[in-house]
């Protein structure tokens, strides 16, 4: 409708200043008048051309190289227009229609400057490309995307906006043209300062950096590069004429589960979130490479699982899924984490990922304890915005033997991040 409306608009106006250009050389007549009027003529023929030239006939398409990336790339877009006749336009400008969850940037660690002032990384896009076409057919205009927060997001559609030369009609039209992009969110370094590892003969549990359990040891074999100097066997090494090391006992890696709490709180810094989403897939990528079995479990709007065990496609699938989750939540925290604790018979390391501490997680806590589940807690948020209390209650997570990693503006902008395992 008011399409309609503007273009019986534009054409209205170009007809009556012809008519008052006619009416001007019939009435004064001379030379003037009639110079004026056939002066006039061709751009009258024009502007009624370019009024019922139909734009929304152009075939419009996004294309782009890449559509699955991670937070902080830059991807390359490439807007192609085809018409089928070449009436001459003097100008064109294409403008990006952006879906409101890529109104924020991702600059990588280096956002964690304003995990305090989480607001000043919200911008809003805007991508505008002036173009001559004249009697061109094809099109092509091509912009970078970057700085790409984390999430599934669609583009749906290109604007483009036209007019003459002379300003006199304006015309614009929306083409749909979806893009699917997928940005998976980035896993950083994490440096750990002690590791989970339980010995397979019993239930002892350490917390040695290496794999390797050095007082143990269940044969021999030749020398390598980089063999410590202490492994080698001099009695062996004398009996076969050749260099012999030790060989030692691998250690069975402690089963982990990192937790993440995906529940929404009000006041919610929603970058300290975007932390614990990155945190929780860089540590499973960080313990999967160091010979331990871990699972994930999401707590939010909904409770979702993949267990501790050996599957290829389990990273995967748990990449897809933080992609696309967010805070959300139909009971506490502390409740569901209660519950599905229960449905874990097993001994298991418990890492929780979360940005909120309170009472009703302490007491959780306590009942995840008395099940022979250790547990610790990486809490990230601003350090301005902890609040007493929740200083008062990671004093208390300690003095229960709860270990507590609390994760600031100051630990997130470094490269790696340092992690204290407890």
């Amino acid at each position: 409708m008011r399409r309609t409306f503007r273009f019986v608009r534009n054409v209205i106006f170009v007809l009556l200043l012809f008519a008052l250009l006619f009416a001007y050389a019939m009435f004064q007549g001379g030379f003037t008048s009639w110079f004026l009027f056939y002066g006039f003529l061709p751009i009258f023929l024009y502007l009624i051309g370019f009024a019922f030239y139909p734009i929304s006939k152009w075939k419009v398409e996004r294309k782009s190289l890449k559509h699955v990336v991670a937070t902080g790339d830059q991807i390359t877009v490439t807007i192609q227009i085809r018409r089928r006749f070449p009436f001459p336009i003097y100008y064109c400008v294409m403008e990006e229609v952006f879906p409101d969850t890529l109104n924020r940037v991702d600059t990588r660690h280096t956002k964690y400057q304003y995990l305090e002032h989480p607001n000043k990384l919200y911008k809003g896009r805007q991508i505008k490309k002036l173009i001559f076409p004249w009697f061109k057919r094809k099109i092509d205009i091509t912009y970078n995307l970057g700085q790409l927060p984390r999430g599934n997001h669609v583009l749906p559609a290109v604007r483009v906006r036209t007019g003459d030369i002379f300003g006199l009609i304006k015309k614009e039209h929306v083409y749909p043209a979806t893009t699917e992009l997928m940005v998976y969110p980035i896993e950083r370094p994490v440096h750990l300062v002690e590791k989970m590892n339980s010995y397979e003969q019993g239930s002892i549990s350490s917390f040695a950096m290496h794999l390797k359990n050095t007082n143990v040891a269940s044969g021999v074999r030749e020398y390598k590069p980089g063999d410590k100097f202490s492994w080698i066997d001099w009695k062996q090494t004398a009996k076969k004429s050749n260099v012999m090391t030790k060989e030692f006992e691998q250690e069975k890696s402690t089963d982990t589960l990192i937790i993440l709490d995906s529940c929404y709180y009000d006041g919610m810094n929603l970058l300290a979130y975007e932390a614990t989403v990155e945190m929780s897939i860089s540590l499973m990528d960080t313990i999967r490479k160091q010979a331990s079995q871990v699972g994930f479990l999401s707590i939010g709007a909904d409770t979702v699982l993949f267990p501790v065990k050996h599957d290829p496609m389990k990273m995967e699938w748990i990449r897809k899924h933080l992609t696309q989750i967010q805070p959300g939540t139909t009971k506490p925290f502390a409740s569901k984490l209660k519950e599905e604790m229960t449905k874990i018979t097993s001994s298991i390391y418990v890492v929780i990922v979360t940005t909120h501490l309170d009472e009703q997680l302490i007491e959780t806590l306590q009942h995840v304890r008395l099940r022979d589940k250790k547990a610790m807690i990486i809490f990230i948020q601003a350090e301005k915005r902890i609040t007493a209390l929740e200083h008062q209650l990671i004093q208390r997570l300690r003095n229960d033997g709860v270990g507590v990693c609390v994760l600031t503006e100051k630990e997130l902008v470094m490269d790696p991040v340092e992690v204290i395992t407890w």
